[in-house]
C-alpha cells in the first residue's frame, strides 16, 4: 500500500515536471501592447471589425504595420484614437454610422394576408414561406434583429409592426445587419447633424405589382434617379439606391417621390411653399374700345 502511494507521488511529479518544461521551452511571449489595446476596446466582441472578438482585433492592430482598414465600430474615432496613442501611429478619423431600417411597410400599408403560427423567428419565417403579407422582400416583424443587439438600442413599434433605432443608443456594430434574413437593414452614415436620405424599401418586384402590394413601396419610376444631380442614386431591379457617400442632402428626391418610398430623417419642417398671385389682366369695356379707336 505504501509503495503504491510513493510510486503515484513520484509519478505525479514526473509528469508535473514535464509539464513545466514544456510550458517553459515553449511559451511564446506577448506582445503587452496587446493587453493595453484590448484594455482600450470597448469589449463588445461584435465582430463587425472584421475579427472574432476583441483580442483578435488588439492582436492584428498591434501586428499591422499602420491601421489601415482597422477600424473599431462600437468605440468609433475616440477608441481608434487611443489605439493610434498606444502604438505611436497615426489613424484616420471615420465617418460614424448607424443601423438604418430600410423598410416603410406598415401595418397600413402592407394587409396581412394571413397568420404564421410557429416559432417567432425571422429566420425560421424566411426559410419556411413569403411572410404574413404579400411582400415576400419587407421585414417579418419577429424581432431577431432585437434580440441580437447587446445595446438595447432597436426596439419593434407595436403600431407598424417595424423595428425602429434609438439614435442615442446605436453603436453601429452591425448585429441586427447581420441577424436580418431579408438584408433591410443597412449601416449607414449619420450625416451631418445625423441628418440622412434613403429609400426606405428592398422589394423587387415591378412597379405596377409593388404599388399593389405596399402603398409605401418604391415603385422605379425613376423620378428620384432624374432629379439628383450628384450621382447618388441609382435603379437597379425596380428600385432606387441612394449611395450615402455620394448623396448631398439636398432632398430634391424626396419631394418628387410619389409613393413616399425615400424618407428624410431629422431635417427641420419644410417652409409651406407660398403661391405667388396671379395678376389679372384688365379687359377693356366695348366703351373704352371703341373711345380708343
Amino acid at each position: 500500500m505504501i509503495f503504491t502511494i510513493l510510486f503515484l507521488a513520484l509519478a505525479a511529479a514526473i509528469i508535473a515536471l514535464l509539464i513545466y518544461w514544456v510550458m517553459t521551452s515553449f511559451k511564446v511571449e506577448e506582445d503587452p501592447r496587446i493587453g493595453e489595446v484590448q484594455e482600450a476596446l470597448p469589449g463588445a466582441n461584435c465582430g463587425n471589425c472584421g475579427y472574432p472578438g476583441c483580442a483578435s482585433f488588439a492582436k492584428a492592430c498591434v501586428e499591422h504595420e499602420t491601421l489601415d482598414g482597422l477600424f473599431c465600430t462600437v468605440g468609433g474615432n475616440a477608441v481608434m484614437q487611443d489605439v493610434a496613442d498606444i502604438l505611436g501611429r497615426t489613424v484616420e478619423e471615420q465617418d460614424p454610422l448607424i443601423a438604418v431600417v430600410r423598410c416603410n411597410g406598415t401595418c397600413e400599408a402592407r394587409p396581412r394576408v394571413n397568420i404564421f403560427d410557429g416559432v417567432k423567428s425571422c429566420a425560421v419565417a424566411h426559410s419556411l414561406y413569403g411572410g404574413e403579407t404579400l411582400c415576400t422582400y419587407g421585414c417579418l416583424g419577429c424581432g431577431d434583429c432585437v434580440s441580437v443587439c447587446d445595446f438595447d438600442a432597436i426596439h419593434m413599434n407595436p403600431a407598424t409592426g417595424l423595428p425602429e433605432v434609438y439614435e442615442d443608443k446605436c453603436t453601429s456594430c452591425g448585429q441586427c445587419v447581420k441577424a436580418c434574413p431579408r438584408n433591410i437593414i443597412e449601416l449607414r452614415k449619420k450625416g451631418k447633424k445625423n441628418r440622412r436620405v434613403f429609400v426606405s424599401c428592398v422589394n423587387k418586384d415591378k412597379g405596377a405589382i409593388n404599388k399593389k402590394i405596399c402603398a409605401n413601396a418604391c415603385i422605379g419610376c425613376g423620378k428620384c434617379f432624374k432629379e439628383c444631380k450628384f450621382d447618388a442614386i441609382t435603379i437597379s431591379d425596380n428600385l432606387s439606391y441612394i449611395d450615402h457617400t455620394k448623396c448631398r442632402l439636398c432632398r430634391k428626391c424626396v419631394e418628387v417621390c410619389p409613393t413616399g418610398a425615400i424618407h428624410e430623417v431629422n431635417f427641420p419642417a419644410r417652409k409651406p411653399k407660398v403661391e405667388k398671385p396671379v395678376e389679372e389682366k384688365a379687359v377693356a369695356t366695348p366703351e373704352e374700345t371703341s373711345a380708343e379707336a
